[in-house]
C-alpha cells in the first residue's frame, strides 16, 4: 500500500532574474512501512526534497499526496492541522522544550487528540519502553545525555502512530554508540510497528539500516539502491561504492 505519492516535484528559489532550481522533477512513492533514506552530497536537494515531502516547504510544481490527501494545494493552517495528525518529526537538533520533562515532551502529539489519561499513559510506557528511556521519564531535556534527548525525540515522533515520520540528519549530533543504539531503535520500531520512516543523512552508516537508499545528485534522482535478502554490512558497501561513484558525498564519522 502506498503511503506518499509524489509526481514532478520541482521547487525554485529566487525571482526571474536570480531563479535557482533546486529540485527538477522528482518522482516518489514510499510504501507503508518502508525505511526509506535520502542522501545526496551537500546541496544536492536531499533536505529541500525532505522539507517538501513534509510540507514544511511547499513545492514550484508537481503534487504531494499522503494517504490520498494531496498536500499541495492547501493552506498554511489546513498544512499544519495535517502534521499535528498524520506526521511525526525527529531532527538532528532534538526540538524538545526545555521546561517540560521528558514525559510530557513525548506526550505532546497525543495533547491534541482525544486519547485519555489512562491510553496517553499506555501508549507513553510502550514507546518509551521500547527505546529505553523509561528510567528518564521525569527528568527535563538539560539532564539528559544526547542520546536520550534524541530517543525523546523519536519516541515523541512515534507515539500518535503518524502516516509517516520524517528524519532530518536524526544522527547528526550524536557519537557514534549513541547514534547507533538510536538506529537500532529506529529500525525495531519500524518493523515492530510497521512505521513508515523517511531520512536524510550523510552517513552510509546510518543509511544501511533502511530498506531503501535514494541518491539525489543537481536536484534529480541518480539512482536507488534496495537493501532486499542483504545483510548489514553487504547493504553498507553497497551504499558506500554508490557514494564513491556519485563524488562529493563524503564518509564522516
Amino acid at each position: 500500500m502506498t503511503v506518499l505519492e509524489a509526481n514532478k516535484i520541482h521547487k525554485s528559489y529566487g525571482n526571474k532574474f536570480t531563479r535557482q532550481e533546486v529540485l527538477k522533477g522528482i518522482d516518489v512513492s514510499i510504501d507503508k512501512g518502508e525505511f526509506l533514506t535520502i542522501m545526496g552530497a551537500s546541496g544536492s536537494g536531499k533536505t529541500t526534497l525532505l522539507n517538501v515531502l513534509s510540507s514544511i516547504d511547499r513545492v514550484s510544481h508537481g503534487t504531494i499526496h499522503i494517504e490520498g490527501k494531496e498536500l499541495t494545494g492547501r493552506k498554511e493552517k489546513q498544512l499544519a492541522e495535517f502534521r499535528k495528525h498524520h506526521l511525526g518529526f525527529i531532527f538532528q537538533e532534538y526540538n524538545l522544550l526545555d521546561t517540560l520533562t521528558v514525559k510530557e515532551n513525548i506526550l505532546l502529539p497525543l495533547s491534541i487528540t482525544n486519547a485519555s489519561k489512562k491510553e496517553a499513559n499506555a501508549k507513553f510506557t510502550s514507546v518509551a519502553s521500547e527505546l529505553g528511556i523509561e528510567d528518564v521519564q521525569h527528568k527535563y531535556p538539560n539532564e539528559i545525555s544526547g542520546g536520550q534527548k534524541q530517543r525523546t525525540s523519536a519516541a515523541r515522533a512515534f507515539i500518535h502512530e503518524p502516516s509517516i515520520i520524517f528524519a532530518d540528519e536524526p544522527t547528526g549530533a550524536l557519537d557514534s554508540k549513541s547514534a547507533s543504539d538510536l538506529l537500532d531503535k529506529m529500525s525495531e520500531l519500524n518493523q515492530k510497528r510497521k512505521a513508515t520512516i523517511v531520512m536524510v543523512t550523510h552517513d552510509p552508516v546510518a543509511a544501511s539500516y533502511s530498506s531503501r537508499v535514494i541518491f539525489i545528485k543537481d536536484g534529480q534522482i541518480y539512482t536507488r539502491l534496495y537493501k532486499g535478502d542483504q545483510t548489514r554490512s553487504s547493504f553498507l558497501k553497497d551504499i558506500m561504492k554508490t557514494q564513491g561513484v556519485l563524488g562529493g558525498v563524503q564518509y564522516e564519522h
